[in-house]
């Protein structure tokens, strides 16, 4: 009877993981196969001329520079704005604020932020930073909004991570003579670390990816130069693949590809270097 019941375990474990495993394929094959028709598309369009030219003849021919300027711009900019206090507010949630009904409804609204669609931000960003600050159509205006729907990702995923470093840590940090500060500093934010680097990238992510905030307050139709300053407008890659694929007639379709390729490139990388990081940080982790 022992064996027989070993035997049945062992058979629904394996059933359990081949299914699993299906589940797994069927969500990753589908994404593999876009991502490499994107590649198979866009890769002829590559060039040095591409990558650093300016758009000219309607944006037809030329490169994609300002759009990549633009989005690195826009990106760094939401970093700047979004991540400390993203990470500020999540470590008053996670080790100052006490748990009470006010703590509570913070942390149900945060999560209901994040499901706002991103064409509300926009024209909250434009409500807001081009009309009532005056910032106008400026990549300043763009990254404040872009940090506006950044932080709920951020503040959620950097207070969970917080959260899951054991407490024994702050007790023998504390008990040896550090205070609640030093505690936070030098012991739960290096533990944290991994957690929040990904809250962080997933949140940027999604910022470098965005085209409706940016539609209302920072992105430009077609501005062959440059930016000189946070209060100019700019080009985008998000925005730019949305013209070029709808409101340019006849536009190649290997730019489309292309583009979309960079874009893709881009995202990549930043998930590169941030799992670089986090592979770091887990290696010291001492838990």
């Amino acid at each position: 009877m022992k064996r027989a019941s070993f035997s049945n375990r062992d058979l629904i474990q394996r059933l359990g993981f081949s299914l699993l495993t299906l589940v797994a394929l069927v969500t990753v094959l589908p994404i593999l196969a876009v991502v490499m028709y994107i590649i198979t598309e866009g890769a002829p369009a590559m060039s040095w001329e591409f990558l650093t030219a300016m758009p000219r003849d309607g944006m037809r021919a030329g490169g994609i520079l300002p759009a990549i300027v633009g989005t690195f711009y826009l990106t760094l900019g939401t970093a700047i704005f979004s991540v400390p206090l993203g990470i500020a507010a999540a470590i008053y949630l996670s080790e100052y604020a006490r748990e009470n009904w006010l703590t509570r409804i913070i942390r149900i609204a945060i999560i209901n932020l994040a499901g706002i669609p991103s064409v509300v931000y926009g024209l909250f960003g434009m409500g807001l930073f081009v009309i009532f600050l005056k910032f106008g159509t400026s990549i300043l205006a763009a990254s404040l909004t872009l940090s506006i729907m950044t932080l709920p990702v951020i503040i959620s995923a950097s207070e969970e991570a917080l959260r899951a470093v054991p407490q024994a840590f702050r007790t023998v940090s504390i008990s040896l003579g550090g205070t609640r500060w030093q505690t936070i500093r030098r012991i739960v934010l290096p533990q944290a670390l991994p957690g929040i680097l990904t809250g962080v990238i997933l949140g940027l992510e999604r910022a470098a990816g965005e085209t409706a905030p940016i539609l209302f307050t920072g992105a430009a139709f077609f501005l062959p130069r440059l930016p000189g300053s946070p209060l100019d407008a700019t080009m985008a890659l998000p925005y730019h693949l949305f013209v070029i694929s709808t409101q340019v007639p006849e536009m190649p379709f290997q730019i489309q590809y292309g583009t979309a390729l960079v874009l893709i490139a881009f995202v990549l990388g930043m998930n590169i270097i941030a799992t670089v990081i986090r592979s770091r940080a887990r290696a010291k982790r001492q838990w």
